[in-house]
């Protein structure tokens, strides 16, 4: 009986002395690289500059074959109220794969959008913008709209036949546009 506790004993030891040497092995730095991202960022505010468009045209060009809008906001939003024919990919769910799914010819004409598009529905679209209490450079309020992410993402996953929405769009103007459990049926 001693000698098995004793070889379980010893065993436990050297399994703990064998979690601390891995514990002090030299850590791999993350897959986040800001430069390249920098990069990419130059390269795709050239690229958007040709590629807003006003509603009239992005509601045209959703008739297209081959084109899809991509609401990239949370499930819940999307869920409540989006443009009418969107297709849903949570932006923290991108992935080379995940787009492809969704998205399986980087030919295809994307359509994107986000709250900052849509003005009097604060509920559901809410508007994403952060207003610095004390600003040297200016008294402006920064914009946070998920369409700037969204386009950078899918441009550098190689989609780049993207379109924004440039305009800010009354909500109840218009009901037709969206659908979701949230919007009234007529």
């Amino acid at each position: 009986m001693k000698t098995t506790l004793f070889i379980f004993a010893a065993f436990c030891f050297l399994s703990l002395g064998a979690s601390a040497q891995e514990s002090l092995k030299p850590t791999q730095p993350s897959l986040v690289d800001f430069d390249a991202y920098e990069k990419l960022l130059l390269e795709v505010k050239e690229h958007r500059k040709t590629h807003l468009v006003t509603l009239d045209e992005f509601l045209k060009m959703s008739k297209e074959a081959n084109v899809i809008i991509l609401d990239t906001r949370s499930d819940s939003m999307y869920a409540a109220k989006h443009v009418a024919g969107a297709v849903h990919l949570n932006f923290s769910d991108f992935t080379q794969a995940t787009l492809a799914q969704i998205i399986p010819s980087q030919d295809t004409k994307i359509l994107i959008y986000c709250n900052n598009n849509f003005e009097n529905d604060i509920l559901y679209f809410p508007t994403k913008s952060a207003t610095p209490k004390v600003s040297l450079s200016t008294k402006k309020a920064l914009t946070l709209a998920l369409n700037i992410p969204t386009y950078i993402n899918l441009y550098g996953y190689g989609y780049k036949n993207i379109y924004e929405l440039s305009e800010l769009i009354p909500v109840y103007s218009n009901p037709t546009l969206f659908e979701g459990t949230a919007v009234e049926k007529f």
